[in-house]
């Protein structure tokens, strides 16, 4: 098999599409599947279209690209799109974010979504197709694993975002930031953030670090209690799982995917119940710490996955390619080649 990854890879510190690129790859190549990260070579089985918006970073070739290799180097290939993100959690209240991918999606023959939340928020759109899969992300347990935090007589959390963006929950931890001025708190709890900040904020209590990636994050993690996100409409979030597989319970704001992969492992908030379910959970943590070890969102499950759909697309490859009406539609066609992103 032959799999092009549509995905344009970065190093260090980056966002969870990028790490899903590098996961998947490795994980293809130890399974014998030749993997691309381009067009250039015509005998392509699957090509996954990651990231339609070409003015990413991450995108290594756009919806445009994937029709001209269609009609002109290889119209077997099997085109599958993965739908990572929304409008929501862009903060695009006018579902510019949305509509782009679902004009691209025309081109796909199945697309994957990182969570049901993420399905139903194109439903909404305008999403229609029966072709789905629903793939949850996941992480390297062999990286992301339980570790012997400190015995100081505190629980300590963490939590790590590379995003400044407001839906990454800044706020909450700015309060929990103010709550740590209490003595009482103080000598219960530390926390410590890894990331940027927005402009202009500033930690009084709290213990700030630049972004971590890799084994220098993963062990910044293994040193903590509990994983803490106040993150908004996320829609596969990696973080929660890095925190999950290192032995944390999760202490988690009920929005968007975020309960897909936490609810089970950890206690759920919202802005106005975060300090009652964060005291809570300092008397629950024994049992919830127990619970880590059957986290199931590993990267081994969801690459599996992902090759277990491409194996079964392929023995349905004819049966996809009949069913492509994209050529028959001159007007998309002609919307394909100026219909930008913003």
């Amino acid at each position: 098999m032959k799999v092009s990854l549509g995905m344009r890879l970065q190093a260090g510190a980056w966002g969870g599409g990028n790490q899903f690129g590098q996961v998947l790859g490795d994980y293809l190549r130890a399974q014998g599947v030749a993997v691309r990260y381009d067009l250039r070579e015509r005998d392509n089985d699957i090509i996954l279209l990651a990231e339609p918006d070409g003015t990413l970073k991450i995108s290594a070739y756009t919806h445009r690209d994937v029709l001209k290799h269609l009609l002109v180097r290889n119209r077997r290939a099997v085109v599958v799109q993965r739908f990572n993100n929304t409008s929501e959690s862009r903060g695009d209240a006018a579902g510019e974010f949305n509509r782009f991918r679902l004009h691209a999606n025309r081109i796909a023959d199945h697309s994957v979504f990182v969570s049901e939340w993420v399905h139903q928020r194109f439903v909404a759109a305008g999403f229609r197709s029966a072709e789905v899969s629903i793939i949850h992300n996941g992480g390297n347990a062999a990286l992301w694993r339980p570790g012997t935090p400190p015995a100081d007589g505190r629980l300590h959390l963490i939590t790590h975002h590379w995003s400044t963006h407001a839906n990454k929950g800044h706020a909450v931890y700015q309060a929990l930031d103010t709550l740590l001025e209490n003595p009482n708190w103080q000598a219960k709890i530390a926390f410590t953030f890894i990331g940027r900040l927005p402009e202009g904020m500033r930690f009084r209590n709290a213990r700030c670090l630049e972004p971590l990636a890799g084994e220098a994050l993963a062990a910044e993690l293994r040193q903590h209690h509990i994983y803490l996100s106040a993150s908004r409409h996320e829609a596969g979030p990696n973080h929660i799982i890095e925190g999950a597989l290192s032995g944390l319970p999760l202490l988690y704001l009920q929005s968007g995917a975020t309960p897909e992969y936490a609810e089970g492992f950890g206690l759920s908030f919202t802005p106005e119940t975060f300090a009652a379910r964060l005291a809570k959970m300092l008397t629950e943590y024994p049992t919830w710490r127990a619970r880590m070890a059957d986290y199931p969102f590993t990267a081994e499950r969801m690459c599996s996955h992902y090759l277990a759909l491409f194996e079964r697309l392929l023995q349905r490859r004819d049966a996809l390619r009949r069913q492509r009406t994209w050529w028959k539609d001159p007007q998309w066609l002609i919307q394909t080649w100026r219909y930008r992103a913003k």
